[in-house]
């Protein structure tokens, strides 16, 4: 049995490795990490090359302000820093927005698809139903479906505006089953229980570190 166990973990970790390469191979391949991926992940319609005439606009407006007082650091650090700074704001707030829906949008496609109804009609309810930033991004992929876009293009392009882990193995699931087959709800619900179990271990994780900055304070002040 320990060896049974043992080679179950080691092909566990095999798998989530496998996993971690094909998500920074994908992330590359869809340009995620660049400023394009960001302002998506921001949701701003805005375009690298525009955002970067604004940082210069805005450097140069500072810059003006930073000679007329005779100071040299602020056109850098205001025309691009803060910019930068805003753009990462923004998209760590709305991924966090969309995480905290997300498991209960894959609890939707689970009871519809264990009551007879078709994966497509399940995202069409989660667009129609669900709050932002959630709603339009199941919105988009519905739509790119509708269009005759393939599944597995449509959901790339779902993970290239949201580049998380859970919508990668979200993306997984929902490929292999459009190829191969299979339990498609059992295949969920695990997955909806695990993005939980992340969920409630990230918090556990803050709770925990705010007790100890809470009491580093006290000691230090």
């Amino acid at each position: 049995k320990k060896d049974e166990v043992a080679s179950r973990r080691k092909q566990t970790q095999q798998m989530l490795r496998k996993l971690r390469e094909q998500d920074q191979a994908r992330r590359k391949s869809l340009n995620v990490e660049g400023m394009d991926g960001k302002l998506r992940q921001a949701g701003l319609e805005l375009s690298s090359q525009n955002f970067y005439i604004i940082c210069a606009i805005m450097a140069l407006v500072f810059g003006g302000l930073a000679y007329a007082s005779g100071a040299a650091g602020p056109p850098k650090l205001l025309g691009f820093g803060l910019p930068n700074w805003i753009i990462g704001y923004l998209a760590k707030g709305r991924n966090k927005k969309m995480m905290s829906q997300f498991a209960d949008a894959i609890d939707v496609i689970v009871r519809g698809v264990k009551s007879g109804l078709p994966l497509t009609e399940c995202l069409r309810i989660i667009a129609s139903e669900s709050p932002s930033p959630l709603g339009p991004e199941f919105a988009q992929l519905t739509d790119n479906l509708q269009m005759g876009m393939t599944t597995e293009r449509a959901l790339q392009n779902f993970y290239k505006r949201v580049p998380l882990p859970e919508v990668n193995f979200f993306v997984i699931v929902l490929s292999i089953q459009s190829k191969a087959g299979g339990n498609l709800s059992e295949a969920l619900g695990n997955l909806s229980l695990v993005i939980r179990q992340r969920k409630m271990m990230r918090e556990k994780i803050k709770a925990l570190s705010s007790e100890a900055k809470a009491s580093a304070y006290i000691i230090g002040s």
